[in-house]
């Protein structure tokens, strides 16, 4: 008798022979382009890897996920799988409606049968299922900041899967894992939940976690969307390749996961134990501070690092996926192997050694040592690829202030003095400039002043991502698009946040274009300082004050802050 894991789970395509004629009909429908985080949801629910949900939730669902954890009907549920639109898409909608679902490029995924349309109380889902209605928690900033005002509920009948031109033959399906490991005989199935690069420290717990169960491994890395600044999937994938010889292959696989993280500590390990019950797995490995945010704006971790696990511990039985629960691993030197930290008796006569993901990342920036008792050579060689030392990596310097607080001529001195030092390719961003050639059709309401930054941003990203200096010189006065931009910026490399602080009296009293003038005559509506807000940076890089303080003093603070970063030589 086949275990009850290794049957095909249910997914949501049409049949075969309807698939063509459905397309169809859908390319009349009206559309909506999903943003990458939802076409991750949309594969997700579509391959069975979210059953039993059968669409986006309704709000009687998406209210039981949010309160407690459970669908209208009581069944286990933590995480709102929701399709977020613009309130101005939902208000032409009528429930009863079918809407096409259509990727980036256009091509129809799916359609959705509308059954609900509401407005979500964001506040209060930040706060039951992250924990705190705190911006620094990325998914909350997500919901707050860049997800729609409005959720669609309703079924889904998927047309095509997502197509993914990557490590196409590292991709699974539930139904395609349950088949090979029906194929390999596999009755107990252990998975590893990473999205980070493989150390020896995670071979050593994967291994031991498999003979604890007394199960066969699979390596399950979240390649869909992680944690801002984590290091890029394509990058990982490599890594874990370069290691797969490492473990026993009749015992081991590796399959890439496209999910969104939400980094929701507790509420996430439960959701991703029963997204890997749906792949066919037994159990699932459970870290210490699984799929934790980092700190929250007091400083202090979100969740405790043993929350995950309790809960986890809570749900297993009914969830039908064991826990294994993750052992913190250290390298005793004498023994030359990694071994439990809370397990080591004689501590006390031998050299405990451990290396942060901190400490990698400073040794990474600085080019210096990563031994191989922590690593193996070629994962070092992959991570050394696509994360050269700082010195030789892209980065940008957004200095932002007032109208009229020097921004553009700090800019412009700093500029010179990067390109006479010479390596890299500078490129200056100021906000005129970019107004004239990448901006002209823009007005200054808050919505184009957003727009135009992110422009900016992105191409700034685009020039560190490609090994040059982005300086960037706007106003902008909003600390959330402020932020948007640094997570752009950052999943390539540095960004370096400068405040030109320049009070606004000292500002409006040098008006060299005369319109503060303007604006105090009303003839220059939100005009920042006066008539619309200025968000002071909380945390910025640098902060210059240039009352009394020449341009080229100015200039010198950056350039000694770029080098007490690493990223220019001294």
């Amino acid at each position: 008798m086949t275990a009850e894991n290794l049957l095909p789970v249910p997914e949501l395509y049409a049949p075969f022979d309807r698939a063509d004629a459905l397309k169809m009909e859908a390319a009349d429908l009206v559309s909506w382009d999903l943003t990458a985080r939802q076409i991750c949801d949309l594969e997700l629910l579509m391959n069975g890897g979210f059953y039993p949900l059968q669409g986006f939730l309704g709000e009687d669902d998406y209210n039981g996920v949010v309160d407690n954890m459970r669908l209208a009907d009581g069944t286990l549920w933590p995480m709102p799988i929701t399709l977020d639109v613009k309130q101005e898409f939902a208000d032409a909608l009528k429930k009863g409606q079918k809407i096409a679902l259509r990727d980036q490029e256009g091509v129809i995924l799916a359609t959705l049968d509308v059954s609900d349309i509401y407005a979500p109380d964001k506040a209060k889902e930040a706060q039951k299922v992250f924990g705190a209605d705190d911006a620094a928690h990325p998914a909350v900033n997500y919901l707050h900041n860049t997800a729609g005002a409005v959720y669609l509920g309703g079924k889904i009948t998927g047309i095509q899967p997502a197509v993914h031109y990557d490590f196409r033959a590292r991709r699974d399906s539930p139904n395609e894992l349950r088949a090979y490991f029906r194929k390999m005989g596999w009755r107990r199935v252990v998975a590893f939940q990473t999205r980070n690069p493989l150390h020896r420290a995670h071979q050593e717990l994967t291994f031991r976690a498999a003979k604890e169960a007394q199960a066969n491994l699979l390596i399950h890395p979240v390649v869909g969307l992680t944690k801002p600044g984590d290091i890029d999937h394509f990058t990982r994938v490599r890594c874990y390749e370069a290691v797969l010889d490492q473990y026993p292959s009749s015992t081991t696989s590796m399959s890439l996961l496209n999910l969104a993280m939400r980094m929701a500590g507790p509420r996430e390990a439960v959701w991703h134990g029963l997204i890997r019950k749906n792949h066919g797995c037994t159990h699932f490995i459970v870290g210490r501070d699984h799929a934790g945010p980092g700190s929250n704006s007091q400083g202090e971790d979100f969740y405790g690092p043993y929350d995950a696990q309790d809960l986890f511990r809570e749900h297993q039985e009914e969830m039908g996926i064991e826990m294994v629960d993750f052992k913190h691993m250290v390298y005793v030197q004498e023994r030359a192997q990694y071994e439990p930290n809370d397990e080591i008796e004689d501590r006390d006569n031998v050299t405990i050694l451990n290396i942060s993901g901190t400490e990698l990342r400073r040794r990474l920036n600085e080019g210096l040592e990563i031994p191989e008792w922590f690593s193996f050579p070629t994962v070092v060689e992959e991570l050394r690829k696509s994360r050269p030392a700082r010195a030789n990596q892209g980065f940008t310097v957004f200095f932002t202030g007032f109208s009229g607080s020097g921004k553009s001529t700090i800019a412009n001195a700093l500029m010179v003095k990067l390109m006479e030092m010479g390596g890299r390719p500078v490129t200056l961003l100021d906000g005129d400039l970019v107004r004239k050639n990448l901006s002209s059709e823009l007005g200054f309401s808050k919505e184009h002043r957003d727009l135009n930054i992110r422009r900016i941003g992105y191409v700034a990203s685009e020039i560190t991502k490609n090994g040059g200096i982005a300086i960037c010189a706007p106003i902008a006065p909003y600390a959330t698009t402020r932020r948007a931009v640094r997570e752009d910026v950052e999943t390539h490399g540095a960004f370096i946040e400068v405040h030109v602080a320049t009070s606004i009296e000292e500002c409006e009293r040098r008006d060299r274009k005369g319109l503060y003038k303007l604006a105090r005559e009303g003839k220059i509506k939100e005009f920042t300082g006066i008539s619309d807000p200025y968000d002071v940076p909380e945390n910025p890089e640098l902060s210059v004050e240039t009352e009394n303080v020449d341009v080229d003093n100015c200039a010198h603070q950056v350039i000694l802050k770029l080098e007490s970063m690493g990223l220019i030589k001294g």
